[in-house]
């Protein structure tokens, strides 16, 4: 990747498996941020390699896994509630990256026809045993088959980013609906925190996006933003993981007031920790 002609926005450390430092470059015309250097796809997963990467586990054995789930489970009735305004009639959905399968199995409970994209072996096995049906890969999947496709903080995962939206634009069907969950480097938690915000998360994190970076990336596909929806929770869960790498410490009393005053900043601004971005195929 040539990085030679975007400008260093801010160096920091994996703090959650390798220690290892990475520079972070923006893109000033797309306002997007890019690891680097980016490990390639043979040394990509051991950066995954750690117990503590709770989106592939199931695991409650602290308090702050056991609040984690809670508010999963929350925002999972929020996840199908949208599904289902954007298409009432159900059919066929693909959650990509679907991690232990836990929207997948909300979703088949509530009616849709399900199929999911895990690329870690670990975390479809556990969803497996809850009865949710994988794809090996996007491309054994027939084009212009699925009415909504979800990928819930899972963009930021892939290593090649333009490949990977060619990809939702072959599958989703004509007037079909994108789903994106990412977060937000343009947020209050994240200027607060700096180089220790957790959901800059290198180098798992490949890009760092804003509603400017979703908007012109997907309209080079012919796929049209129409709606910016915030992710309140994150603001809380990312300011503690910040604030543990920052302090070593779990200052839930701290985070909680970070927390709250980004999403106060963004009542006003409109930069939520996270957002959800709603996409339509033309």
């Amino acid at each position: 990747m040539d990085i030679s002609k975007h400008k260093l926005f801010t160096t920091v450390k994996d703090n959650s498996v390798s220690k290892e430092t990475f520079d972070l470059y923006r893109d000033e015309a797309l306002d997007l941020l890019i690891t680097f250097p980016q490990p390639n796809e043979k040394s990509l997963p051991k950066y995954y390699e750690s117990d503590d990467y709770i989106s592939h586990t199931d695991g409650k054995r602290s308090l702050f896994e056991n609040a984690y789930h809670f508010i999963k489970n929350i925002a999972l009735k929020n996840k199908l509630n949208l599904i289902n305004s954007l298409n009432p009639e159900k059919g066929n959905l693909l959650d990509i990256g679907a991690g232990t399968g836990d929207f997948l199995t909300v979703a088949k409970n509530n009616g849709w026809n399900t199929k999911g994209v895990e690329p870690s072996e670990k975390a479809k096995a556990i969803a497996i045993k809850k009865g949710v049906s994988f794809a090996e890969s996007t491309t054994e999947l027939e084009s212009h088959s699925f009415d909504v496709i979800t990928m819930w903080h899972v963009l930021e995962h892939v290593p090649n980013l333009e490949n990977q939206i060619k990809e939702l634009k072959r599958l989703v069907k004509s007037n079909g609906t994108i789903i994106i969950a990412v977060p937000n480097f343009n947020s209050y938690d994240a200027k607060h925190y700096g180089k220790f915000w957790a959901a800059f998360d290198a180098p798992r994190h490949l890009w760092h996006f804003s509603k400017t970076s979703i908007k012109l990336l997907f309209e080079k596909e012919d796929l049209k933003l129409i709606k910016v929806l915030p992710m309140k929770f994150d603001a809380f869960y990312v300011s503690l993981l910040s604030e543990k790498y920052k302090t070593g410490k779990m200052n839930y009393i701290k985070a909680f007031f970070v927390g709250l005053q980004s999403n106060l900043k963004a009542a006003s601004n409109l930069e939520f920790s996270s957002h959800i971005y709603i996409i339509k195929n033309r």
